[in-house]
């Protein structure tokens, strides 16, 4: 895909009353054999938008988050904006000029270690330090879906939220993110990592286990239904899967049978990249919006702002509407591409390489 920046914010009401059932969620058959390559800050540090990473205790306090070597030298950890939005931030920690990638890594522990890794594998803890001194291990708690809790664990055992935090005051919730169901995501630098570490919008309640609608969206209000499509025509359900105790990634995945496909953006030269369900035996199906006319609107990845890619229908008038997930109660996230590298190859999914992930996460105020 050849990326060009979106300037356009699009906004829809939505006046629909979508019944769905819960569900707890199935495991998809995703096999990763890339290695994952190490993420990088392409602005120039004048450019960054920069903000800062604190745990927040309950009486209020913000404790400062930090990187530290194995002589206990202490170094900056922050998020960086790096699309239009601000809906997926990158955290990093700053080691001698470099911005290091934070990954929760793989062990068998029931705590998931967090660290940042640089080029030549080595390891840099992430620690809290309060005021005085004291030193709050960071990391991976609970895992529901394709999030993973990340907190600051006192000496009480108390868990402290673990936040971005802007100039002006403004939060998001630092999580990490699977973008498979394997254990091992990928490898940085020869080490294996559980999730990525990344800043996404902060959500009200996180419910229940669900199954969300996964809909165009017209700019007159109405919706369009997207469904999944074989090469004999035949027509899927495409779903949001929500899991219990989270609802900031939604998985979006095709029903075909008894499998869940997971729903990708795949490598392309094209200026509109496509998105496709990929089956266990590399088998794509094709990803349409059917408007109430019956015209079929390509589904396609339009544009890439930092870790998103946007995705919209597009009208055989060239008129693009945006996707969303949206739940029986009627929130909305947005279905966007989420790239966790800046490789052009970000996996290979059951032999076919993908450019990005496909989900919906939470919109931004």
């Amino acid at each position: 895909m050849k990326s060009k920046i979106s300037t356009t914010l699009f906004s829809a009401v939505i006046a629909a009353a979508v019944l769905i059932s819960a569900c707890t969620p199935p495991k998809t058959e995703e096999i990763v054999k890339e290695e994952v390559k190490e993420e990088k800050v392409t602005s120039s540090s004048s450019e960054l938008e920069i903000w800062h990473v604190k745990a927040v205790a309950p009486n209020g306090q913000m404790i400062k988050i930090k990187a530290l070597d194995a002589e206990g030298n202490i170094y900056d950890v922050k998020a960086i904006v790096n699309d239009a939005e601000g809906q997926l931030m990158d955290i990093k920690a700053i080691v001698k000029g470099s911005y290091l990638p934070i990954k929760i890594l793989l062990t068998e522990e029931a705590l998931k270690p967090v660290k940042a890794i640089a080029n030549d594998g080595t390891v840099y803890s992430i620690k809290a330090i309060s005021e005085a001194g004291e030193q709050l291990a960071v990391k991976g708690v609970e895992t529901n879906g394709s999030l993973v809790h990340i907190k600051a664990i006192a000496s009480d055992g108390a868990y402290y939220g673990v936040k971005a935090i802007s100039k002006q005051g403004n939060l998001m919730d630092i999580k990490g993110i699977k973008m498979i169901d394997a254990p091992l995501e990928g490898t940085v630098n020869g080490v294996d990592v559980f999730a990525h570490i990344k800043a996404l919008p902060q959500i009200g309640s996180a419910g229940q286990a669900a199954v969300w609608n996964v809909k165009a969206v017209h700019p007159e209000g109405g919706i369009i239904n997207v469904k999944a499509f074989d090469k004999s025509g035949k027509q899927f359900d495409v779903k949001g899967i929500q899991y219990e105790g989270q609802r900031h990634i939604i998985d979006i995945k095709a029903l075909v049978g008894d499998a869940k496909l997971p729903i990708k953006i795949l490598v392309s030269e094209a200026d509109l990249a496509p998105i496709k369900a990929i089956a266990e035996d590399g088998t794509i199906y094709a990803i349409k919006a059917i408007a109430a006319n019956g015209e079929k609107l390509d589904v396609k990845g339009v544009a890439t702002s930092g870790n998103i890619v946007h995705i919209q229908a597009i009208s055989a008038a060239g008129d693009e509407y945006g996707i969303k997930t949206i739940s029986k109660e009627g929130m909305l996230n947005d279905v966007k591409g989420l790239k966790m590298s800046d490789t052009k190859v970000e996996s290979k999914i059951n032999g076919v390489d993908v450019y990005a992930h496909v989900k919906g996460i939470p919109q931004v105020k």
